[in-house]
């Protein structure tokens, strides 16, 4: 059977691929590598599949799974990701399910009962069932044709998600050694790459790269001050947008969520400590567009496929690029621009190198030494934003200007840092000498020359750097203190958060060494003007009409117990409120708009349309 042609289960008629890709999921075009995956995969290849998030890695084994009889076995490992797929190819038409811990008893009998009959295209599971002796051996009364394994990066314990489990899936390959594999994944490095094909144990793998570039995303990074205050204007000027707020503690999370409820945006937390019945809640409500943001640590997100999120905010600094990228990915899904800010300070440098010292294994220590070096890198570059992370992931980089990060559309100011230096690591050391540990504010009030009870009572007033920074504001010297913890010239005592100067300061001291500092950004009130690199932008629409499908969108979704993205994506609805197309015909040209969705909402949302126009 040549690659693109299917004889359907009941052997009656044919499907080309594009046929496939209109008929189910209302598309008329495929993103870059989409074809060439599907088809190497219908081709019985083993594939290794590298596509950012967004970039549509699910369609590449769901249509192979459609064009050729038979069961495709999907590796998954999270619980919501296997809900919300199948309840997406579902509401396209497409026979999928899911066994888990979610569901009772009862439910799962009916599904194996299904699945024996042969009644499912897609079988989604966790690592660790797929791995049962009960259900391997069910596998081979299912007409099981091929292995999907989502979010393979997990194999490697150089990702940034590492799961031993994953690495047990070479056992399932072993036992069913006919069956072709394919590897996807939205984050790995060169070495990640290998470790997916040697532990998953891919014969001969085709791999396929594509760009890690993800144009409709802006990336920002402001001089974290005050930060919830800035958290709050940042997200009211967004008050209508879906968001995720990531932070490192529990404790963080349940605070900003609390914050911003009370300030009008709805918002909930999202942590390992909340009770599950709880988590999930909180999740079921962002997903249905219920509440407008989540505040979260990072066990929030891998795999959720919610579309319309049009922000991501690190409250705290990541700690590694694949981190970092994996978050921000989970803006803009839909295409549409998106804007992710990182709030940043050398205060959380410190405090993760601080974390990171209490590591025993040198091993393990020196490499996450590595990873928060290139993050800060990231954090601190004066340079494109967008070029720093695909350079790390070892693209090519056509041009160091995206056009769509804060430093190609507003280019740092840079300024002879060298005596400033100088005056703040002499300050901190001459008040270390005299036997005192104190913190940034106190430095700061001895530079400024301010008699504060504290510098007085102390007899700070004495000391020769007393009084010799009045040409810089509190705020500078704040920031000249970020930029000197950030490159390890000072260090932050987390518990009693007192300032040290570091072996590494003392001899930039004694050596003179010269400084050059970036004016740091504070985070805007309002909306910017999109870059020249937005790629990707908001069709111009009716926001009426938008408005207006935004409801019955809801409505629909509600009567259905799905998200509303299952019903269409923004994108879709942008389309339709742009074009208003006032026929069947008409609405089936808009991208997302399928067979299945065409004949069960086509009637629904033409007439919501004519309501708009009239």
């Amino acid at each position: 059977m040549a690659a693109g042609f299917v004889v359907n289960d009941t052997g009656v008629d044919t499907l080309t691929i594009e046929d496939a890709l209109k008929h189910y999921f209302g598309y008329e075009s495929f993103r870059p590598l989409q074809r060439e995956i599907a088809e190497a995969a219908l081709a019985g290849s083993d594939v290794l599949a590298l596509l950012p998030t967004g970039g549509g890695k699910s369609l590449c084994y769901q249509l192979p799974a459609l064009l050729q009889p038979g069961l495709t076995l999907v590796i998954s490992p999270l619980i919501a990701l296997m809900k919300d797929q199948v309840d997406a190819l579902t509401a396209n038409g497409i026979a999928a399910t899911y066994l888990n811990s979610s569901i009772g008893g009862e439910v799962a009998a009916e599904r194996l009962a299904a699945l024996d009959r042969g009644e499912y295209k897609l079988l989604y599971v966790a690592p660790e069932r797929a791995l049962m002796p009960g259900f391997l051996a069910s596998l081979a009364r299912w007409n099981v044709q091929r292995l999907a394994i989502d979010e393979a990066h997990c194999v490697s314990e150089w990702g940034h998600d590492f799961r031993p489990e994953y690495r047990r899936l070479a056992a399932l390959r072993r036992q069913y050694p006919h069956l072709p594999a394919i590897a996807l994944t939205a984050t790995a490095t060169d070495r990640v790459r290998d470790d997916i094909e040697r532990f998953l144990e891919l014969r001969d793998p085709q791999r396929f790269v594509a760009s890690f570039n993800r144009p409709n995303l802006r990336y920002s990074v402001f001089e974290k001050r005050e930060a919830s205050a800035q958290l709050l204007a940042w997200c009211k000027a967004r008050s209508n947008e879906s968001g995720i707020v990531y932070v490192q503690s529990r404790n963080s999370a349940e605070d900003l969520a609390a914050r911003l409820t009370a300030s009008g945006i709805q918002a909930r937390p999202y942590h390992a400590g909340l009770a599950p019945r709880e988590r999930a809640r909180n999740q079921e409500l962002f997903i249905r567009d219920e509440i407008r943001v989540i505040c979260a640590t990072i066990a929030f997100g891998m795999g959720i496929d919610k579309p319309n999120v049009r922000y991501v905010v690190h409250y705290d600094v990541p700690k590694t690029i694949e981190g970092y990228y994996q978050e921000t990915g989970r803006a803009g899904r839909d295409g549409l621009p998106s804007e992710c800010a990182l709030f940043f300070s050398g205060g959380d440098a410190a405090k993760q190198r601080h974390f990171i010292r209490q590591i025993e294994d040198d091993r393990e220590r020196e490499q996450a030494e590595r990873l928060l070096r290139e993050m800060l890198g990231l954090a601190s570059t004066p340079h494109c934003r967008r070029a720093h992370v695909l350079q790390y992931f070892g693209e090519p980089v056509e041009t160091l200007e995206c056009g769509n990060c804060d430093n190609c559309l507003q280019p740092p100011e840079r300024i002879d840092g060298t005596i400033a230096a100088q005056k703040l690591l002499s300050c901190v050391y001459r008040i270390r000498s005299r036997g005192f540990s104190t913190g940034e504010q106190h430095v700061i009030d001895v530079l400024t020359g301010r008699e504060t009870e504290k510098v007085v009572a102390w007899g700070h007033t004495d000391l020769s750097t007393f009084g010799i920074g009045t040409e810089f504001s509190r705020d500078a010297w704040q920031a000249f203190i970020s930029e000197l913890l950030r490159m390890g010239c000072l260090e932050k005592d987390p518990e009693r958060r007192t300032l040290v100067l570091t072996e590494e300061g003392l001899r930039a001291l004694k050596e003179q060494r010269p400084f050059e500092f970036a004016k740091p950004r504070v985070v805007a009130r309002a909306k910017s003007k999109r870059g020249k690199g937005a790629a990707i932008a908001a069709t111009p629409l009716d926001e009426r009409a938008f408005e207006a499908l935004r409801g019955v969108r809801k409505r629909l979704a509600d009567e259905q117990g799905v998200p509303p993205y299952v019903v269409f994506s923004d994108a879709t609805l942008r389309e339709m409120a742009a074009q208003k197309p006032d026929s069947l015909t008409a609405l089936r040209s808009i991208s997302g708009v399928g067979d299945v969705k065409l004949e069960r909402y086509g009637d629904i949302f033409l007439r919501a349309l004519r309501e708009v126009v009239d």
